[in-house]
């Protein structure tokens, strides 16, 4: 499952995201990965959460990042969930672009039974309906 919180920049996003972080830190049943740019939040989330700096692997890009991914959940099979900050910042704010990745995604997380939570730094009314349909 997908789910996004959207909003411009300043709009309390990342506030939203440590805070479903830390509520899950108390009741998830499997382990949960947090994916940003920078180390930002390595004093706002549990230490439980396994934090994880995409700029340390070099990534860039909805198809390199999509691979990570996967072999983030290859590599762990008790994952459920996974927060990722900033995806257009890794996507290169590509928007149509985002529509396409998370339908790949998507069926991804139909086989490993795992819940993904992203901020998207734009407003709705930016958003393509590929992209719209997963609020």
């Amino acid at each position: 499952m997908i789910k996004l919180i959207v909003g411009k920049k300043g709009s309390g996003k990342t506030k939203t995201l440590i805070d479903m972080i830390s509520a899950s830190a108390k009741t998830a049943h499997g382990n949960i990965v947090c994916i940003e740019k920078g180390l930002k939040l390595t004093y706002d989330i549990p230490h439980i959460v396994r934090l994880i700096d995409i700029d340390h692997y070099g990534i860039s890009g909805y198809d390199a990042f999509y691979g990570f991914l996967s072999g983030i959940f290859a590599g762990n099979y008790d994952i459920s969930e996974v927060y990722i900050d900033s995806i257009l910042k890794i996507g290169n704010q590509d928007l149509e672009g985002l529509g396409v990745f998370f339908d790949r995604l998507s069926k991804l997380l139909d086989e490993v039974k795992a819940q993904v939570v992203f901020t998207v730094s734009a407003d709705v009314s930016e958003l393509p309906e590929s992209v719209k349909k997963y609020l």
